[in-house]
């Protein structure tokens, strides 16, 4: 059986798709975590596509549990290793709809999960991630967060953290 950061071992299921739809909209299924340490910080990553924040995630791989596929994402792009996680938050519909800075367009159905117990240190994605810290949620304003994700760390400021924008 192989572990949920053995990306060698896995296929590209969205990757492999695009060779073939190239550009043209697809529905995406995706898994991700926001991390949130002991003081109540949300662990951020600067994208290097359109340079916004936001939590690690992406799609989930074929035949791969979407909770294992949220572990491998903190992992890959943040290398975090989540020792528990609960399910936070299933985003979908207009908000999640997203075209990348490459002209991917896609229709996101994207599992949230929560983490406050992780191990490792944080070492981040160079091909993904600019920079990767923890902001406390008064530091957080949704205009520097990715598009299709500001629903959701809306909702999250809302339930845990601060209530005004």
């Amino acid at each position: 059986m192989i572990g949920f950061w053995d990306k060698d071992a896995m296929s590209n299921y969205i990757m492999d798709l695009r060779k073939i739809v190239g550009h043209r909209i697809l529905m995406q299924c995706a898994a991700s975590i926001i991390c949130v340490n002991d003081k109540g910080e949300v662990l951020l990553g600067k994208r290097t596509d359109n340079h916004l924040w936001g939590y690690s995630g992406g799609s989930v791989e074929l035949d791969e549990k979407v909770e294992d596929a949220a572990k491998r994402e903190l992992f890959e792009e943040m290398g975090l290793i989540a020792d528990e996680i609960s399910l936070f938050y299933i985003n979908s519909g207009p908000e999640a709809h997203y075209i990348y800075p490459n002209g991917d367009e896609v229709s996101n159905v994207e599992i949230i999960y929560l983490c406050r117990k992780y191990h490792g240190t944080i070492t981040r994605q160079e091909s993904e991630m600019e920079e990767v810290r923890f902001f406390s949620p008064e530091e957080i304003h949704l205009e520097m967060i990715s598009p299709p994700i500001r629903q959701v760390m809306k909702l999250y400021l809302e339930k845990f953290g601060r209530t005004e924008n």
